[in-house]
């Protein structure tokens, strides 16, 4: 099973001595792609930049909830996956970018600038990045959970011979009523990614995922191909 993630507009600042020139992004069939795009937004003072493992990198509310972070003051306010949730982040969870495309949780990214938005410098996103994932998409194993925003899942559709489900993600009320959310839904996202990293065994069906969504106090519905995620807050 994979999860397929937006970035974050937020990210952390600094990184190790290694730049991007210095380590090797996965799905190199992506590197024309990635280059085309960094000149066209004229970020090439990146190549020198320090670098940091994409999980780390981003720290906006769904990342932050995938490594269990509490609120400012708390004990959990610099929360960090294990070595062995990493491990397993690395092979099952993917992060789509503007600017790099789909990577690894672990691969090491600088901190950048760049929207989805369709044209930068001149160059069509969606055009660029829906051809170069063309011969990528096939590689990928098993479900994938595609958790990425509307603007993200637009720059690389999924191809429909491929197993996806999108998730929608709803609060329910004492009552029995329930709104879907919107801004908010980001950190049930991060849950029940976080859930499936600290899972004893990592989940492989739907049911496998709803066993850990349960566990994180969260109900995991199917709807076809959307999966519903009810959480019982909306903070």
């Amino acid at each position: 099973m994979l999860f397929l993630l937006p970035p974050s507009e937020t990210k952390a600042f600094g990184g190790g001595s290694l730049t991007i020139e210095q380590v090797a992004l996965s799905f190199g069939g992506l590197n024309q792609a990635r280059d085309q795009i960094r000149q066209a937004a004229n970020l090439n003072d990146l190549l020198n930049a320090p670098t940091l493992p994409a999980i780390d990198r981003y720290t906006g509310t769904l990342y932050s909830a995938i490594h269990g972070r509490g609120l400012k003051g708390s004990a959990t306010q610099f929360n960090q996956l294990t070595q062995d949730e990493r491990l397993r982040a690395k092979t099952c969870v993917l992060i789509q970018s503007a600017l790099f495309g789909l990577i690894p949780a672990t691969d090491l990214i600088p901190s950048y600038k760049l929207s989805p938005a369709k044209n930068i410098g001149g160059v069509n996103l969606k055009r660029v990045w829906g051809e170069a994932h063309f011969n990528i998409w096939p590689r990928l194993q098993g479900v994938i959970i595609d958790l990425r925003s509307k603007s993200y899942a637009d720059l690389a559709p999924i191809p429909a011979n491929l197993k996806a489900h999108t998730v929608a993600v709803f609060v329910e009320r004492e009552d029995g009523s329930r709104d879907q959310l919107n801004h908010f839904n980001k950190k049930a996202k991060g849950q029940l990614v976080r859930a499936a990293l600290t899972a004893k065994k990592a989940p492989e069906t739907i049911k496998d995922l709803q066993r850990c969504a349960l566990k994180a106090g969260l109900k995991l519905e199917v709807q076809g191909t959307e999966l519903i995620l009810v959480t019982t807050s909306s903070t």
